[in-house]
């Protein structure tokens, strides 16, 4: 158990200090460029991020939950990366001039281009993060996602103020693979080979097939809305509504995809060591109480304050998106029950199940956005939370029929996080209903955030909730720290 906490700990850190980067990017390039020069990239980086989800072709997954690895499986797994990004990197630079024919937007053609190169990189570390966080190494991985991050930053950046428009970002996304690429191959496990194999190439291609196919219908429901809105409505739109997700996704990338890397090795490994679904069950229940203490309270203060939010983040010229948040919050916290679920399935051996939801549940989220989109972004955002409430019911259908978990578990598990939400958005709310429409949107900002906090932590302890016990013994362990450097030093 303290090698998971470990694990946490520098997996939470190297998400937090991305996200605290990321975000300082995003405040300066939000005044530095439009909504229609940011429109353009965002519609290359979603082409791109279709592609991305095949490049991996499951191998990741194939290398953290097989059971035994050995040289032979991994020369296949290295043979298969590089067949397939190469193969991505040719497809997308033959389809940039068509994809940008389709959008109207000759601009997309170079952005396309210059980023199907970091197809031609990739491969070259495409074992070292799953081998990292198989073996629950994220001290590593925080260097590599770091090194990303603070050259991706100081490039968009510096290119921005010189005038680059909206090619800083694509020039600063090659930057930053390159210094990932850089930091990898120092910290790259021994046991890694450098020259690929084609014997076992096939149960990797057996596994990526399904790994993939779910992986592809997911990330293009993602997707989806970008695509459909960069088509149906216009570049600036979809800057718009890009905004709004990525207010939302500061707990996906401050959380969830902090914890996801831990629980899915963790899994697997409970898996593995003969635990059985059982055990992977009893996490995935700690992990839910966990996600929806966090996420619940979160969305809530959210939606009360994204208009100052929205203010000090991005400036006056993004308010657009502030109806959009306050109306996605409420799908982002009914789905966070079961953001997990996915990682569940595949460590239990259930990948056809998860591959069959996500095909189902990314049609429906597409024919609601195509019914939507006519009548404008509002409508679209009401199509994402109908889409996401619908398909949170499908995967609690998957959980009943696979596992023993019912409403009722469900609903035990995550009792105490419905009370300390409503604990906790007391500040916000008041916030909303009493403050003066001209208070500074900093000080309304940082003064409810404070008061929110306070709540929080009051009735985590209060309630008893899971989570307050992590907090006591991380408090003890940083109590011990701090005793024995001053012993030391003594």
């Amino acid at each position: 158990m303290s090698t998971t906490r470990h694990s946490f700990l520098f997996s939470f850190a190297e998400k937090y200090t991305v996200l605290l980067l990321g975000i300082i990017a995003t405040m300066v390039l939000s005044r530095l460029l439009t909504p229609a020069e940011v429109g353009v990239y965002s519609l290359g980086a979603v082409l791109v991020a279709l592609a991305q989800v095949v490049r991996d072709f499951g191998v990741g997954q194939y290398l953290i939950q097989e059971k035994q690895l050995d040289a032979v499986k991994l020369r296949a797994a290295l043979a298969t990366s590089l067949l397939v990004a190469w193969l991505l990197a040719g497809l997308v630079l033959l389809a940039s001039a068509p994809l940008a024919h389709f959008y109207g937007e000759p601009r997309l053609t170079l952005v396309l281009r210059l980023l199907s190169i970091n197809f031609l990189l990739i491969p070259f570390s495409a074992l070292t993060l799953p081998m990292l966080r198989r073996q629950l190494r994220f001290r590593a991985i925080y260097a590599i996602n770091g090194a990303n991050s603070v050259v991706n930053l100081l490039v968009a950046v510096l290119l921005a103020l010189q005038g680059y428009s909206y090619m800083s970002m694509v020039w600063a996304a090659l930057a930053g693979s390159c210094a990932s690429l850089a930091v990898s191959l120092l910290v790259r496990p021994r046991e890694l080979p450098w020259l690929p194999g084609r014997r076992g190439m096939g149960d990797i291609a057996r596994f990526g097939a399904y790994a993939t196919g779910g992986g592809l219908v997911d990330e293009a429901g993602v997707a989806s809305p970008d695509l459909i809105i960069g088509k149906l409505i216009g570049i600036e739109s979809l800057a718009l509504f890009g905004k709004a997700q990525s207010v939302l996704n500061i707990f996906n990338q401050a959380i969830t995809s902090a914890i996801s890397p831990v629980v899915f090795p963790l899994f697997a490994a409970r898996a593995r060591e003969g635990d059985g679904q059982g055990g992977a069950e009893l996490v995935y229940l700690r992990t839910i109480s966990y996600m929806t203490a966090l996420a619940w309270p979160f969305f809530f203060f959210l939606a009360c304050m994204a208009l100052p939010l929205v203010k000090v983040l991005y400036g006056t010229q993004w308010l657009g998106c502030v109806p959009l948040i306050r109306i996605m919050c409420l799908s982002s916290a009914v789905y966070s029950m079961f953001s997990m679920a996915r990682y569940l399935f595949v460590a239990t051996g259930q990948l056809h199940a998860q591959v069959r939801l996500d095909a189902c549940a990314g049609a429906i989220k597409v024919a609601l956005l195509l019914a939507a989109a006519p009548f404008g972004l509002v409508a679209v955002a009401w199509a994402v939370v109908l889409s996401n409430v619908l398909r949170s019911w499908l995967v609690y259908g998957c959980l009943r029929r696979l596992s023993a978990l019912d409403w009722r578990t469900l609903a035990r598990a995550v009792r105490k996080s419905l009370l300390l939400c409503g604990l906790s958005g007391m500040a916000p709310l008041a916030s909303l209903l009493c403050l003066p429409v001209d208070t500074p949107a900093l000080l309304a900002l940082t003064g409810t955030a404070l008061a929110t906090l306070l709540c929080w932590l009051a009735g985590l302890f209060l309630l008893k909730h899971e989570l307050a016990g992590e907090f006591l013994l991380l408090q003890r362990k940083l109590a011990g720290r701090w005793l024995a450097v001053k012993c030391t030093k003594g």
